[in-house]
């Protein structure tokens, strides 16, 4: 039992985590944004009346990462709370911003995602539609808006824990 709890065990580096969540959350997010979806989009998937399926399985998937990430980062912040400079100075302020983006992850996997595929979805093979909904083009300027808020807040918060983790060497 003493080995396990033993004072020279190695703790968890909770920045390390941190940052590893948010870097791979992030990279992750420009590739999906930026090279993923105008890739289907260029080759005319779009157009096609199952892309509403597929993209929905893609960010199916990719939104639970995007929970587990968020989650990983608020909770390593919380553990790291009391034992970092980083959190002397700004330590409400990183908190704040990890829970937003936890908010963000958690309103594109039960709300946006869901909502977005029903808009697309053809149910009446006969008569295919080529537009998009007037509601899918607002929604997807909130998605936007959102990805925009989420890319900041989450380097902030990369560049606080890596700027403390600099100091800690």
């Amino acid at each position: 039992m003493n080995a396990v709890f033993a004072t020279g065990s190695k703790q968890p580096s909770w920045q390390t985590i941190a940052m590893f969540a948010l870097g791979f959350w992030l990279s992750g997010s420009l590739i999906v944004d930026f090279v993923l979806m105008p890739g289907l989009y260029a080759a005319g998937m779009m157009s096609q009346s199952s892309f509403a399926i597929a993209g929905y399985s893609i960010f199916w998937v990719f939104n639970r990462i995007e929970l587990l990430c968020a989650a990983l980062v608020l909770v390593s912040l919380l553990a790291l709370r009391g034992t970092s400079n980083l959190y002397h100075q700004v330590r409400r302020w990183a908190i704040f911003l990890s829970a937003l983006l936890l908010t963000i992850a958690i309103i594109y996997t039960y709300f946006m995602t869901p909502q977005m595929s029903a808009l697309a979805v053809q149910l009446n093979l006969f008569d295919p539609s080529t537009e998009l909904p007037t509601e899918m083009v607002s929604m997807q300027g909130g998605y936007w808006l959102l990805e925009v808020v989420k890319l900041v807040a989450g380097a902030t918060v990369l560049g606080w824990c890596y700027r403390d983790s600099r100091r800690l060497t």
